[in-house]
């Protein structure tokens, strides 16, 4: 693979990719921030409702998030083979692996709304709940519920379309920019795939 162009005012390649990765990160941490107060939220009504917590919990459709994890770790292992892949100046490969990661991240979306749907029909939806339900603390459980996967599914989405620019024509994954490029992708999406890790057992198993 050929060395990427060299961009002002960076004087050699190595510090261009460092600043690129850098770049990367610290976008990577207004995203925890993001997050943080999504897991804050779920720990604050834990604390104080504990039981209707877990109650609320109980009901949630465990085994479709248990798939979603599959499905998305699956995706994040073929996003880091890709990487290697194109640091092995093996493109075409990689833009097979990073259609293989699209195709379970799109897996996953679906499974995430056919969710949804079934949690319509149960009434479960906030603003939309039952009048037994309405202000009630399973509702704001659920409220807390729909803001975290919502936003996870927002960032799944981005993140889907991010890995697509990787492998178009005239994407990262068939052009110089190479590894560099798409291992800040392959960052997004481990961090996408982290965050599902630690939403899945706090809201779909407390128990």
């Amino acid at each position: 693979m050929s060395e990427p162009a060299l961009q002002l005012p960076f004087a050699r390649i190595a510090r261009q990719r460092e600043a690129d990765r850098l770049g990367m990160l610290i976008f990577l941490a207004t995203e925890v921030m993001l997050f943080g107060g999504v897991f804050a939220g779920a720990l604050t009504v834990r604390l104080l409702h504990p039981g209707e917590y877990v109650h609320a919990s109980q009901q949630m459709h465990y085994w479709l998030g248990g798939i979603n994890t599959a499905v998305l770790l699956t995706s994040s292992l073929l996003v880091a083979l890709a990487v290697s892949a194109v640091r092995d100046g093996r493109a075409r490969l990689s833009g097979w692996l990073l259609g293989g990661a699209i195709g379970f991240a799109l897996a996953f979306l679906v499974i995430k709304f056919t969710e949804y749907a079934i949690e319509w029909n149960d009434g479960v939806v906030p603003v939309y709940s039952p009048a037994h339900l309405a202000g009630s603390v399973h509702e704001l459980v659920m409220t807390v519920y729909f803001i975290g996967t919502g936003l996870h599914a927002l960032h799944v989405t981005v993140g889907t379309i991010l890995l697509g620019t990787m492998i178009w024509p005239l994407g990262a994954a068939r052009s110089d920019t190479g590894a560099t490029t798409v291992g800040n992708a392959a960052l997004y999406w481990h961090f996408v795939d982290i965050v599902w890790i630690f939403l899945y057992p706090t809201l779909y198993l407390a128990r």
